[in-house]
């Protein structure tokens, strides 16, 4: 609850005006059954006309104060409640997405969504009702307790009796809530993570006919999801029922107590009549704060999720150290690093790149290629070794400093629904030139053909374009930004092999600037490369020229007989 708090820490003035607005509105209510005893008990049965009226149009305004109050307050509190959340809900996205890939994988994407969306939600429900009715209920419920024992002390009695049950009530539903809504949103994350594994592989799904067992599977979740809501439910639900036997029993020992007292003279019916208003009055104020526990208890549980989150340290930090002495612009020195740290994914690579040289990394699956790209792009620390970029430890950039001299392009990557040309600038200053020149080295001249061009709009992940089509429209966005650094990591699979020669050979021409690391399965797309790493089981088995390896690495011979025939040996 202490980023609940921090976040409305800017608003105390306005929630204070808020809350003495809300007050002024409640007391002023307040007054309209004593009001009503005065009139009934006193002028009417004088007769006295004028003081009837009088204290009719007192009421009348006593009324109108306070609905004009609680209009006026429950617009204060939907205004602050709207920035709260707007600045909640921001400063939430904009952590998550400086968590480093271990944290977001531990986690889970699904669990974000859910605390970035029906987590918020529950916290901005929780907090407007507490402004509406943290200050209205309780001040109904005191003052109604308070003008009611100088009504009828002995009628308040009967009251006030049933208060300590109706507290230990309150507390059990509290103490019971949190933990259950906090069950019903892991149940949501688990519910997420289904659904977006769904639309992921809709058309795998399809394709091997599986479309049955996932809607089992989906029924799975959705029942436990199901069962975890109807826990907390029905639990919660006890409340407001358990509230009402109380308060109806005490009202029905009011009623006729009160009318043994009138009967004896000793009460008089107008003032029974206003202590059963206030009564009234009462009990309304001991449901809603009955449902505001409730509310409380959801609320509290998304706070404590989104705080877990908003809370998370920063596990790749930025360390000072000194520049080394190599003129390389990469280099890796006995890097080793583990997923799970059980065993290393990758052992001791060791190689270095100079300025404008093109590195290919070759294996099989599994042999840790996208892992050492993963350790560059400083996705994950290493266990150990260390890696210079311009003889600087890749530690010491900051995000800024590092990724704006990367262009990478991921096999399986991302399209927004946008224009083709809004997912090659993708946020970034970058000139009609250089997308004309990203298209032309990309050979993407088919965007040129769709209607509009440029302004061509893309389904969700880019659906409507093809496998190669895709990956050319995100060599385009790559290369838009002229980066110093160009990772491509198996980039050119949909592509022919036409394509893919044309694509190296445009490479070499217009960015030959750029130190360019290529990630293939095909020996021909990274044969031509200054220096080829070949890599098995996460480790460099072969380092050298295309011809260099087929002379001492066994592995790259085999790959290119299998791939190019005995011819190209």
């Amino acid at each position: 609850m202490r980023t609940v708090f921090r976040y409305l820490k800017p608003h105390w003035k306005r929630m204070s005006m808020q809350l003495t607005i809300k007050m002024s509105g409640t007391v002023v209510e307040l007054l309209l059954p004593g009001m009503l005893s005065v009139l009934l008990d006193t002028y009417a049965p004088a007769g006295d006309l004028q003081g009837v009226w009088l204290m009719a149009a007192g009421m009348l305004l006593c009324a109108l104060g306070a609905w004009l109050g609680n209009v006026v307050a429950n617009r204060m509190s939907t205004d602050i409640t709207r920035v709260f959340t707007y600045n909640l809900r921001r400063d939430l996205f904009e952590k998550i997405t400086t968590l480093s890939t271990a944290q977001q994988g531990s986690i889970t994407d699904a669990s974000l969504v859910s605390r970035l969306s029906t987590d918020t939600y529950n916290v901005q429900n929780m907090v407007d009702r507490i402004q509406r009715l943290g200050i209205r209920a309780p001040i109904l419920l005191l003052g109604g307790i308070l003008v009611s024992l100088s009504l009828e002390p002995v009628l308040t009695l009967v009251l006030i009796a049933t208060l300590p049950l109706l507290s230990m009530i309150v507390i059990f539903s509290s103490r019971k809530g949190v933990p259950l809504f906090t069950h019903v949103q892991e149940g949501q994350d688990m519910m997420v993570r289904k659904v977006q594994e769904n639309m992921a592989g809709a058309r795998v799904i399809r394709a091997l006919s599986r479309t049955q067992q996932e809607r089992d599977s989906f029924g799975r979740v959705n029942e436990e999801l199901s069962r975890r809501q109807r826990k907390a439910d029905m639990t919660m639900a006890m409340v407001s029922p358990l509230v009402n036997l109380v308060l109806n029993t005490g009202l029905a020992l009011v009623v006729l107590v009160g009318a043994y007292r009138v009967y004896q003279g000793q009460a008089l019916p107008g003032a029974i009549i206003a202590f059963l208003s206030y009564f009234t009055i009462i009990l309304n104020a001991m449901l809603s704060i009955s449902r505001l526990f409730i509310l409380y208890s959801k609320g509290s549980a998304s706070a404590r999720r989104i705080e877990e989150i908003m809370q998370t340290p920063e596990d790749l930090t930025r360390t000072e150290a000194p520049k080394a002495d190599t003129s390389a612009h990469v280099v890796f020195e006995n890097v080793s690093f583990s997923y799970n740290k059980h065993f290393n994914n990758v052992s001791d690579l060791s190689f270095s790149v100079d300025h404008g040289q093109t590195l290919g990394i070759i294996g099989p699956t599994g042999s840790g290629k996208s892992t050492l790209l993963s350790l560059l792009m400083r996705l994950y620390d290493p266990d150990q070794g260390r890696i210079l970029l311009d003889g600087r430890p890749i530690a010491s950039l900051t995000p800024d400093e590092l990724h704006g001299r990367l262009g990478v392009v991921f096999q399986s990557d991302f399209l927004m629904a946008d224009t083709i040309r809004e997912n090659i600038r993708f946020g970034r200053t970058v000139s009609e030139e250089a997308i004309e020149s990203a298209i032309d080295c990309a050979q993407a001249a088919f965007i040129r053909r769709k209607e509009g061009g440029l302004d061509f709009p893309l389904n969700v992940k880019g659906r409507n374009l093809s496998g190669g089509q895709q990956q050319r429209v995100l060599i385009c966005r790559a290369l838009a930004g002229d980066p110093r650094l160009l990772l491509l990591d198996d980039c050119s699979s949909a592509l022919d092999f036409r394509t893919d020669r044309e694509l190296r050979h445009a490479l070499r021409a217009r960015h030959g600037h750029a130190t360019t690391v290529i990630v293939a399965q095909r020996v021909s797309s990274v044969m031509a490369a200054d220096h080829i790493l070949v890599m098995e089981k996460g480790r460099i088995v072969g380092n050298g020229t295309h011809d260099e390896l087929l002379q001492n690495c066994p592995m790259y011979r085999e790959l290119t007989k299998l791939q190019l025939g005995g011819e190209a040996i």
